[in-house]
């Protein structure tokens, strides 16, 4: 097939273009070029999908097979996404689990489940999906809706609980404490990219799947705690984990810290049963340490694990809760 990708150098999208040539599929990337260019074997034609008629003159001049949108972030790219891909045989979208909200009325949580995002990057999703359902039922677009938990790979790099950063890997390496929210006891699934990317390649041959949102997680969850375990494994050190509220945290000006909130303080476990029926070939095989041990190895090669000696704000959270505890200790070790 002739397969055009609306990204392909992103954290998910790099693995998928990967996946296609590797099957054999002819890939072509459609995006500004401002990042790594796309795997070897994939042709990449520059343009921002913001000069809403380039790009779907662009698009509809390649006459595609299939096309996946890695980039469509509100109703405006989705309805140029119609205009671009009208003609191709199925269309994914990469939509996301932020538009369920994390105010669950049960878990795991099915795509039946009702859509409380309250974040602009949720919503902005939930607008875009909408349109493209619209389509498939009022003209039959070949849309297909798959809804990613937490991807981890080479190029996003392994985050941690409580913000956006990579220094907690050096504070392990280092013996340093390190901030769970909580207990630690809250569940999430983490999916390596490698992985998420086989179900984008699958749906593609799927005709029968059109019309229908999936979930994409990892099947199994692991509590925060375990995520921390693990990576300490992987690092060979252990350190004590220093469990502090959610409320005392965001007392504090903590850099990057809206992942928490957002998404990373709450119970995320979502189910993967309509997948795996409908795409029985499909299988997630990295184990959480198999991918972290890849991952933290490629950031240590590409230089992106920073000198946590030059950052003091977990120091002084931790300091000043011991202090609180006044000699009452509820770590985890």
């Amino acid at each position: 097939m002739k397969i055009g990708i609306v990204g392909g150098t992103g954290n998910i999208s790099t693995s998928i273009v990967k996946l296609l040539l590797k099957q054999g599929h002819e890939v072509v990337c459609f995006n500004r070029g401002r990042r790594e260019l796309p795997p070897d074997g994939a042709r990449l034609i520059r343009g921002d999908r913001k000069d809403r008629a380039a790009f779907e003159a662009a698009m509809r001049k390649e006459k595609f097979d299939a096309a996946i949108d890695m980039i469509c972030f509100n109703a405006e790219d989705a309805e140029s996404s119609v205009r671009a891909f009208r003609d191709v045989g199925c269309f994914v979208m990469c939509s996301t689990v932020c538009t369920y909200g994390v105010d669950y009325d049960y878990l795991p949580v099915t795509e039946d489940h009702p859509l409380r995002a309250f974040t602009p990057y949720g919503k902005n999703k939930v607008a875009a999906d909408n349109v493209f359902m619209r389509e498939y039922y009022n003209s039959g677009f070949p849309a297909v809706i798959i809804k990613p938990s937490s991807t981890y790979g080479p190029i996003m790099g392994m985050l941690r609980q409580i913000v956006w950063d990579f220094s907690w890997i050096d504070r392990i390496r280092k013996g340093k404490p390190i901030i769970v929210s909580g207990d630690g006891l809250t569940v999430h699934q983490f999916m390596h990219v490698d992985d998420a990317a086989k179900a984008f390649a699958g749906i593609l041959r799927r005709p029968d799947c059109v019309g229908q949102t999936y979930n994409l997680a990892y099947p199994q969850y692991v509590r925060w705690d375990d995520f921390h375990a693990t990576a300490m494994k992987v690092l060979g050190r252990e350190v004590e984990t220093v469990c502090v509220p959610m409320q005392t945290l965001a007392t504090y000006e903590i850099p990057n810290y809206g992942i928490l909130p957002d998404e990373f303080a709450y119970n995320c476990y979502y189910c993967m049963r309509k997948l795996t029926r409908d795409l029985p070939d499909f299988a997630a095989t990295i184990s959480l340490e198999q991918g972290m041990a890849q991952v933290i190895a490629a950031m240590d090669k590409a230089g992106m694990i920073p000198d946590s000696d030059a950052s003091i704000w977990e120091d002084e959270i931790i300091a000043a809760q011991k202090s609180a505890w006044k000699g009452n200790k509820p770590v985890r070790d």
